[in-house]
């Protein structure tokens, strides 16, 4: 069964999916900043749009475009910084 998941006032809203590689969501998000938690490690695609991302532990902000990955650590938070519509695809382990 597909989960619907709906974050911050609905400005983040995500469809979740369990298959043969595992778990994943896939999601859009709208402009805003935001602030995540991890319970396992997850691998971030940009489908299109950008994401701004702050990880856990690093000084800087990194910009990831379609097509990019970054990996977050399970039990950390990251912040994000959105500036238009942003697709995405998340797979945990």
């Amino acid at each position: 069964m597909l989960a619907v998941n709906e974050y911050f006032g609905g400005k983040v809203k995500s469809i979740g999916l369990n298959n043969s590689k595992g778990k994943s969501t896939v999601g859009v998000m709208d402009i805003g900043d935001y602030e995540f938690g991890t319970s396992m490690v997850e691998y971030m695609t940009v489908v299109t749009g950008a994401l701004n991302v702050l990880l856990p532990e690093a000084k800087e902000w990194k910009m990831f475009s379609a097509g990019e990955t970054f990996i977050v650590a399970a039990n950390t938070k990251f912040q994000l910084k959105v500036a238009e519509q942003t697709a995405y695809l998340c797979r945990y382990e």
